[in-house]
């Protein structure tokens, strides 16, 4: 690699080195600047450089300023906003790391440093690193405390399971909960379980889950895989998921030697998810022994109180002076039998008096019962209509046997009827007047004739004087 101080100042072309009165050049210290800018982007413009992190400041607008040191010397470092997202862990003083990147020049103050794209931690993942960062972080706000974890329900009524709707981790927990607790209530908040986006996934189910009535606890896990397929139980998003659940949380995660992050916040941990299962129901299973245990022992202590009492019976009974005492406790023994048959007996006739009068409110309530009342309803309604409907027949048959006779003689009364059979109608000549006698009409008088079918316009040119007087005149 060429050196800047190797340059001779004297030699070599002389439009380079010498300034137009033949002296050395000089150079500005901007040029100088650039020139060690352009030499050190040309020749270092992509170099990864191995060093401990000190005096890393992270500024609001997203840019990482750091420096990288070895014993021997330190190299000033900047990370910008752009390749700063796609860390996976978070740098500080201290961490040993190869970071990649280039060299350049901050002119301003004649600096030079590595814009660095891409930095690793040296010896460790950076996955493995970011979990630690992360899991001290948790530690520092309690969420990994033992004395934060709540207890499971002893009989929990609705259960709640977040995990892949297609996976087998499901199948089995369904399995067990059906034969060991086939009564219980299964609330399901299917989600991805592996992939980029399945952390934000489970973080939503679980706040869904979370809001659902009545979830007495939430079992989130899924089946064995590989550590990158586990690997969003270890983000911070179900971390905090997890801890602000409202109910307990059972993390079940693969296999027993796995252990992930969800499995240190949750509140009990189980090996796999059928093991989940067993535990949710394990509180039950103990509840029932337990009640099994308190009944053996309260028929254990009755026997034994009423052995006792029978053999202190049998002392007082051997004494002298309860030699009587035999027969006089039958007597009252009969006397007991009989109150007990009047007991029984009374009882008998007051339940069947209770029995009547159950099924004398029976039927009332069946009377007032809206299905029934409905039902009939409809049936006398069905009834009422065809009845109506026939009655609407009936009534429409007689009115029209009644408009037939009545057409039949308004058509015998009407004049047209008459005009049918050959007769006419004689008007004057303003079709005012219908004329009925000779004398109404003079001769040359205009009058309309009118016929069956059409009118006829007239002159009188004679008339004939009608035999018979008119009415109301004298001879």
């Amino acid at each position: 690699m060429a050196n800047l101080f190797d340059l001779p100042f004297d030699d070599g072309d002389a439009s380079e080195a010498h300034d137009a009165r033949g002296g050395p050049r000089v150079y500005t210290v901007t040029e100088i600047t650039a020139d060690v800018r352009l030499l050190l982007e040309t020749t270092w413009s992509d170099v990864w450089v191995e060093g401990e992190i000190s005096n890393c400041r992270l500024w609001n607008t997203g840019h990482i300023y750091f420096s990288l040191k070895d014993p021997g010397a330190q190299l000033r470092a900047v990370m910008f906003k752009g390749a700063a997202r796609s860390l996976k862990f978070k740098l500080e003083d201290g961490l040993a790391v190869v970071a990649r990147g280039r060299l350049n020049v901050y002119e301003p103050k004649g600096e030079y440093q590595i814009v660095c794209d891409d930095i690793e931690p040296k010896g460790l993942g950076a996955r493995q690193l970011a979990l630690d960062q992360l899991k001290k972080r948790l530690q520092a706000e309690g969420l990994l405390d033992p004395a934060r974890k709540r207890p499971l329900p002893a009989l929990p009524r609705r259960i709640g399971i977040v995990t892949s709707i297609d996976g087998a981790a499901l199948r089995d927990m369904l399995k067990v909960l059906g034969r060991r607790y086939p009564n219980a209530h299964l609330v399901i908040a299917p989600t991805r379980v592996q992939g980029d986006t399945a952390a934000a996934d489970i973080a939503r189910a679980l706040g869904q889950i979370g809001r659902v009535e009545g979830v007495d606890v939430v079992i989130v896990g899924r089946g064995g895989g590989s550590i990158e397929d586990l690997w969003a139980f270890n983000e911070e998003a179900v971390a905090r998921a997890i801890a602000r659940c409202p109910v307990p949380v059972i993390s079940a995660v693969g296999h027993e030697v796995d252990v992930t992050l969800a499995d240190l916040v949750a509140d009990l941990r189980a090996p796999t998810p059928s093991a989940a299962a067993e535990i949710v129901v394990a509180a039950k299973n103990e509840f029932v022994a337990r009640i099994d245990r308190l009944e053996d022992r309260l028929t254990g202590a009755a026997r034994g109180r009423m052995l006792d009492r029978r053999h202190a019976l049998q002392r007082l009974i051997g004494r002298p002076a309860f030699a009587g005492f035999p027969a006089h406790l039958a007597l009252r023994g009969r006397h007991v039998a009989e109150l007990l048959a009047d007991l029984q007996r009374a009882g008998r006739d007051a339940m069947a008096r209770r029995q009547r009068r159950f099924q004398a409110l029976r039927l009332r309530l069946d009377a007032l019962n809206l299905q029934v009342s409905i039902g009939r309803i409809q049936t006398r309604l069905a009834q009422a209509d065809a009845r109506l409907r026939a009655a609407v027949v009936r009534r429409a048959h007689r009115a029209s046997a009644q408009l037939g006779s009545l057409a039949a003689r308004i058509d015998s009364l009407s004049p047209l009827a008459v005009l049918g059979r050959g007769y006419a109608l004689c008007w004057d000549a303003a079709r005012g007047t219908i004329l009925t006698d000779a004398r109404a009409v003079s001769e040359g008088d205009a009058v309309r004739v009118t016929l069956h079918r059409g009118e006829l316009s007239c002159v009188v040119t004679g008339r004939e004087a009608p035999d018979a007087p008119e009415p109301g005149t004298s001879h």
